[in-house]
């Protein structure tokens, strides 16, 4: 038996739909990445990017459990000496929620070209509002 590698035409890519509304940020996290690099389909291959696209709404809405919302840091480097930047989760909530769900995301996805295409198919905003109801996204569950 040979291995089926599935050509670039026979890829199908869905829209999903998240509501993110008092969902856990790893839990989510997690789902999404699984639909992202495409492992919830039956021709998952590896190192091909057979995933769907994941719009999340209400990323301001998230939730962490615990103290984390007060303990957890997100840093960034600038480049200059001394430019360390740090920001607590509760911050980054209230200016750039966005963020946070991409940050969790790309965690899970493969830190290569792979990677970088995959993570493009997702597409987070603040409110329960976005732009994409011309795809006709399904709601993931």
């Amino acid at each position: 038996m040979r291995t089926y590698v599935p050509k670039a035409g026979e890829i199908e890519r869905k829209w999903y739909v998240v509501d993110a509304s008092d969902m856990v940020l790893g839990r989510l996290a997690t789902k999404i990445a699984t639909v992202l690099r495409g492992k919830n389909k039956p021709q998952f291959t590896p190192h091909l990017d057979t995933g769907d696209f994941v719009v999340v709404v209400n990323a301001e809405k998230v939730r962490l459990t615990g103290k984390k919302a007060e303990i957890k840091t997100y840093s960034h480097y600038t480049g200059y000496p001394g430019g360390l930047k740090q920001d607590v989760f509760s911050t980054l909530q209230r200016r750039h929620p966005e963020r946070i769900i991409e940050y969790a995301v790309w965690g899970m996805l493969p830190h290569s070209r792979l990677g970088k295409q995959q993570i493009k198919k997702l597409k987070v905003y603040r409110g329960a509002a976005h732009p994409h109801q011309a795809q006709k996204p399904e709601n993931l569950n």
